[in-house]
């Protein structure tokens, strides 16, 4: 017996130790990378022949089409196994097919993947995106109306998210019920919004740029869900992955900066960014601190379109709905000091993304008021001194006659509604050693 005991006792040694649980945050990454929240609008058949709305006469080789329709409409490819698509795209089920046929569904890494350096970032805002070509040409090649029922996006890059959220919630009674006829919550498509990095989250107390919601909101996190195609019953099953899915959000860090620092400068940069900036956005290393700061609207000074378009009507309409039963969005007074943490792979910056680097943000003399980029995400097209997207500044917008909107699209014009890029003086009396100075010492955090 003692033999068969010391046996027994040893296969049990040999044997695999049991797999440790996922934690919660690798179970909303697995949720999040994995499976589709919205039910597909685009059929296969569109994403394979949307081409025919680019002007060709021919479909590009295979090896290149994917590549090309990235391209085109400011995607990423997925750094997790999507198949062919792009972040922000996946195949799906369509409704009520029991799996027969699939379509193709948009997740909310179409604004929340972005890339830098060459390299795509689940997490980072999508600054290169034309939401309006994209939902245009993807509708016509469906052989529906080219034409959204609000504008997506008026520049690229910036998208009309906190509009969508207006748009679909007016389709919602409070209990998410959906309506036959749409409720007025006064609508403004000319917000013109930078999709912030996922990262910064976890140091904040409330998200958006104005404050308005509660970070520990699961439910908020929720709203892209607003798809017709949700039933009800939708969100209250998806409640517990978005559980995780928050976890994993708070989980994300910032990519490192890839380049260079020049280490004795950017300790200058350091005194001098406690000196001038900490006080609103925080100070950085083993023992952080961040204020959570919103600074009214009339002292700050940036384009203020934001920060009106979401109006009390929305907002206390909101705060009766499914969403607001966790948490209460709160009334704005300006926009928040974000944290700096991986500052520069969020290039463009403010609110609206007016300002194609930080040196820009810190000297507002230099910020040039109509300019375009490549929309390449190499380190070719970025800014190393100044911290930011290589631009060429132009004098005139495009004719619009002349110009088709995709084309137009590229330019960012200050003087357009909701892209204003005044405010945020508080640079200007810096000298030019000390931006750079503080420049290097961004390059850091």
């Amino acid at each position: 017996m003692k033999q068969v005991a010391a046996l027994l006792a040893g296969l049990t040694f040999l044997a695999p130790a049991p797999a440790d649980e996922p934690t919660a945050a690798e179970r909303g990454k697995a949720h999040l990378l994995g499976q589709a929240y919205n039910p597909p609008t685009i059929t296969i058949s569109a994403y394979e022949n949307v081409w025919k709305q680019w002007g060709l006469k021919e479909k590009p080789a295979p090896a290149d089409y994917d590549r090309l329709f990235r391209e085109r409409y400011g995607l990423h490819a997925a750094p997790y196994p999507n198949g062919r698509y792009p972040m922000g795209l996946r195949e799906a089920d369509f409704p009520f097919t029991f799996g027969r046929r699939k379509g193709v569904a948009q997740d909310c890494l179409i604004c929340h993947g972005g890339s830098i350096a060459g390299r795509s970032y689940v997490g980072l805002g999508n600054t290169d995106l034309d939401y309006q070509a994209f939902a245009e040409e993807m509708d016509a090649a469906d052989g529906r109306p080219r034409k959204p029922p609000f504008t997506f996006c008026n520049v690229r890059g910036a998208v009309e998210a906190g509009c969508m959220a207006v748009f679909l919630l007016g389709y919602r009674e409070p209990d998410l019920t959906l309506r036959t006829r749409r409720l007025d919550l006064e609508l403004h498509d000319d917000m013109c919004e930078d999709t912030p990095a996922w990262w910064l989250l976890k140091k904040k107390k409330t998200m958006y740029y104005d404050g308005g919601g509660d970070q520990r909101s699961v439910r908020s996190l929720m709203q892209f869900m607003m798809s017709p195609l949700n039933f009800p019953g939708a969100f209250e099953k998806a409640e517990a992955d978005f559980k995780d899915i928050r976890e994993f959000l708070l989980s994300i860090q910032p990519p490192k900066y890839p380049l260079p620092i020049d280490a004795p400068l950017a300790e200058k940069g350091e005194v001098l960014f406690g000196a001038n900036c900490a006080r609103c956005h925080g100070t950085y290393g083993e023992h952080w601190t961040y204020p959570n700061k919103v600074v009214p609207i009339d002292k700050i000074g940036t384009d203020r379109k934001r920060f009106d378009g979401l109006s009390q009507k929305f907002g206390d309409y909101y705060n009766k709905s499914w969403f607001a039963e966790e948490y209460k969005a709160a009334p704005a007074v300006g926009y928040q000091a974000p944290p700096l943490d991986g500052l520069w792979a969020t290039a463009p910056y403010f609110h609206n993304g007016s300002a194609p680097t930080v040196y820009d943000v810190l000297n507002s003399k230099t910020r040039p008021k109509i300019f375009t980029r490549s929309y390449r995400t190499d380190l070719d097209a970025y800014d190393p001194e100044k911290l930011g997207w290589k631009v060429e500044a132009r004098n005139e917008s495009p004719d619009p006659e002349k110009t088709p909107p995709i084309e137009r699209r590229k330019v960012y014009d200050t003087t357009k509604p909701g892209r204003g890029n005044g405010g945020h003086t508080y640079g200007d009396g810096l000298s030019d050693a000390e931006r750079r100075a503080v420049i290097e010492y961004l390059k850091t955090l």
